[in-house]
């Protein structure tokens, strides 16, 4: 294993220029940062160009594990110091491993495959955090990808990539689509466009059928969902009558995907 003690050095200057947007667009990577997170990346069939790793990860039993792991894969290891690390890394507390990973932009495809297929659609969330639930979220209840719209927040920014728990490697993502796309996928598709939404014509989630190939939106955090994407969906709410306003983004669509996998994998609606 090399060793790494300039921060002038190009892989520690690439891992830390890999924090804003605008360089994770322009190289197509991003890093994956933790123990936990780096384990499931090296599970799945993500592309990692290189890691960055502390002496002191090694010196522990899973640590040591991950790192031969890694390099049986013929993935490339650094030793940095943990002073180095802590510059590269994204969060308070390191953990003394960072993969530097090539992202997956798939296009949105002509038409979904599969009996039944179940996609997420987020059209403009914002939240790192409501993102990252939201991605978890459809993993587990088997859906068959996740769309991002244009305007949702950078599903490989630090914040999103660890709130996803690693979900990130198992759902298909498709980002930078654009409404009209949608549309055009869902009529392709013949799956039927649901939008949650607080209006006098929406019905309640439980009111719907989803066991057909669906398609559920979930809008931004402060204005919901576009008004061109309203305008050729269903509309859908979740009752409420409490005295809250409003529910969480990331929780609407936890209860959203879960009426939909009671209503398919039980066959009760």
């Amino acid at each position: 294993m090399e060793h790494i003690d300039s921060p002038a050095n190009k892989k520690i200057k690439l891992a830390i220029a890999l924090k804003q947007r605008k360089q994770r667009e322009k190289n197509g990577m991003f890093v994956a940062e933790g123990l936990r997170l780096c384990e499931m990346a090296a599970e799945s069939d993500w592309q990692i160009s290189y890691g960055l790793l502390t002496r002191q990860l090694t010196c522990q039993e899973r640590g040591r594990a991950l790192a031969e792991r890694l390099a049986e894969q013929g993935c490339p290891l650094y030793e940095v110091p943990e002073a180095l690390f802590a510059k590269a890394a994204a969060t308070e507390t390191p953990q003394g491993i960072m993969l530097v990973m090539a992202a997956k932009n798939s296009p949105l495809p002509a038409r979904a495959e599969g009996e039944c297929p179940l996609y997420v659609v987020m059209d403009g969330v914002q939240d790192p955090g409501n993102a990252g639930t939201i991605i978890r979220t459809a993993d587990a209840v088997g859906a068959q990808g996740v769309i991002m719209l244009k305007g949702s927040v950078d599903v490989f920014s630090d914040k999103v990539v660890r709130s996803t728990m690693g979900s990130l490697f198992h759902v298909p993502l498709y980002t930078g689509v654009t409404p009209a796309a949608l549309l055009d996928f869902c009529q392709a598709s013949g799956l039927q466009l649901l939008a949650t939404a607080l209006d006098e014509s929406a019905a309640p989630h439980f009111a719907r059928d989803y066991r057909t190939g669906t398609a559920i939106v979930l809008g931004n955090e402060g204005h919901g969902v576009s008004q061109e994407i309203l305008a050729g969906a269903q509309k859908t709410y979740i009752p409420m009558y409490g005295q809250a306003e409003s529910l969480n983004v990331g929780m609407s669509a936890a209860i959203v995907l879960y009426e939909a996998l009671r209503q398919r994998k039980f066959n009760v609606r």
